[in-house]
C-alpha cells in the first residue's frame, strides 16, 4: 500500500491586503505544483479561494454563525486543508490567512489535529509588511477597525498588536519597498537576527515554499515565559531593555504607574509576579498602545521572577520605563510580609481583599483557571 507524501505548508500573514496578495501571487510564477488557499473573513461569512497554476479551482462563500477566526478554523480551514492533502494533486500548500489574523492558534491546530498530523507539515511562516509604514504600523495606535480590516465587529485590536503577533511567528519577513535603518533594526530587535528580511519584489515563489527548510517551531518566540532580548545592538534609535527582578510588583503602585511602564510607542512582552498573587504567572503583552494582562498558570519552583522585554524608538521612553519598573517593585523588607498575608487570606474561609487586578486576573483565589484576556487594558 502506498503512503501519500506529507504536504508542506507555508503560512502567509499580513496586516495589509495588497502585500498579502502580492506574496501569494509569486507562487504561481515558478512553483507549478503549488496550491494557494486564501481566506477572507466578512461580517458573517468566510470566503475561501483555492488557486493553482491553472487558475481558480474554487471560490466559495461560507456562512458563519459567528464571524471569528476560531469558528472559521474549526468549521472550514482544517477540513479544507485535510481535503487538499488527501487529493495528492499538489506538492506544496501556501495558506494565506485573513488580513490581521493571529497565526498562532491556526498553527497550533495544524500541528495537533489528529487527521492532519501525518498528512501535512508547517514548514514556515511568512510575514508580509509595507516598508514605508512598518515602524508606525508596529508602534502606532491605529486600530484595525479604522482601516477596515478588523475580524468582526468586536475586534478592537491595534494594527501593532496584530502585526507583532505575526512577527512573533515569522520565519521570513518580506518587505514591499526598502526598509530604512530604523525599520530594519526594529525587525531585528523583535524577530532576532536569524530571521531573514528580504524585498518582496526579489523573492520568488520557490523561496516561499522552502522558507524554513525545516518544521516551523510554533510559539518559540511568542512564549512570554521564555522571551529574551535578541543579540542585536541598539542603533538607529531603536532600543530594547530587559527588566528583571526576583521581587514581586506592588499592585497599587503598578496601577498608578502602568501608563509610565506600558504606554506609548512600545512593544513589551514577558511575565510578572504580583505581591498579592505570588504563585500566579501574570502575562504582560503590549503593542500599538494596548496592553493585555492575564493569567497563564502557576509558577514552578525556581522560576518565580518578573522578566519583561521592552522595545521602543523614543529616547525618553527608555528612562521612563526603567524608572517606573524600579518604583513598582515591592520594597524589602517593609512589604515582604504582604506575600504571606495574601496567601493566608486566599487559603482562609473569608475571601481576600481586592488588589485592583480582578478585572484582568480574576478573583484572588488559590486555584483560578488559567486564561488570557481577550479585552486589552489600553494605556494611552
Amino acid at each position: 500500500m502506498s503512503v501519500s507524501p506529507v504536504l508542506p505548508i507555508t503560512v502567509v500573514t499580513s496586516v495589509h491586503p495588497l502585500q498579502r496578495d502580492l506574496v501569494t501571487s509569486t507562487v504561481f510564477c515558478d512553483v507549478p505544483g503549488a496550491v494557494v488557499l486564501r481566506y477572507d473573513l466578512g461580517a458573517d461569512d468566510l470566503r475561501r479561494v483555492v488557486s493553482d497554476f491553472g487558475g481558480v479551482v474554487e471560490d466559495v462563500v461560507v456562512p458563519l454563525e459567528h464571524a471569528c477566526l476560531g469558528c472559521a478554523q474549526r468549521e472550514d480551514l482544517l477540513p479544507t486543508v485535510a481535503a487538499i492533502a488527501a487529493t495528492g494533486r499538489w506538492s506544496a500548500l501556501v495558506l494565506a490567512l485573513p488580513v490581521g489574523a493571529d497565526p498562532t492558534p491556526v498553527l497550533a491546530a495544524l500541528c495537533t489535529q489528529d487527521d492532519l498530523r501525518d498528512a501535512v507539515a508547517v514548514r514556515g511562516v511568512v510575514a508580509a509588511v509595507e516598508a514605508a509604514c512598518l515602524v508606525d504600523d508596529l508602534l502606532g495606535d491605529a486600530l484595525l477597525s479604522e482601516r477596515g480590516t478588523a475580524l468582526g465587529e468586536d475586534d478592537e485590536r491595534a494594527v501593532g498588536e496584530a502585526l507583532a503577533r505575526q512577527l512573533d511567528e515569522a520565519d521570513l519577513v518580506l518587505t514591499d519597498g526598502t526598509p530604512d535603518g530604523r525599520a530594519r533594526t526594529l525587525l531585528a530587535h523583535l524577530c532576532g537576527p536569524a530571521v531573514p528580511v528580504l524585498p518582496l519584489e526579489d523573492t520568488g515563489g520557490a523561496q516561499l515554499v522552502d522558507v524554513a527548510g525545516r518544521t516551523h517551531r510554533s510559539g518559540a518566540r511568542a512564549d512570554l515565559l521564555t522571551v529574551r532580548r535578541p543579540p542585536v545592538e541598539d542603533t538607529c534609535g531603536v532600543w530594547t531593555v530587559e527588566l528583571t527582578s526576583d521581587r514581586t510588583l506592588h499592585p497599587g503602585r503598578l496601577l498608578e504607574r502602568i501608563e509610565d511602564l506600558g504606554a506609548g510607542r512600545l512593544r513589551a512582552r514577558g511575565t510578572f509576579r504580583l505581591t498579592t498573587r505570588p504563585g500566579t504567572v501574570c502575562a504582560w503583552d503590549g503593542a500599538g498602545g494596548q496592553l493585555s494582562i492575564g493569567e497563564t498558570g502557576t509558577w514552578r519552583p525556581g522560576d518565580r521572577s518578573t522578566h519583561l522585554v521592552v522595545t521602543g524608538t523614543e529616547p525618553g521612553d527608555r528612562d521612563r520605563v526603567r524608572t517606573a519598573f524600579t518604583d513598582v517593585l515591592a520594597t524589602v523588607p517593609e512589604e515582604a510580609g504582604a506575600q504571606e498575608e495574601a496567601a493566608q487570606q486566599a487559603a482562609g474561609t473569608q475571601g481576600p481583599e481586592e488588589d485592583g487586578f480582578e478585572a484582568w486576573l480574576g478573583p484572588r483565589e488559590p486555584h483560578v483557571p488559567a486564561h488570557l484576556l481577550t479585552d486589552p487594558l489600553v494605556v494611552e
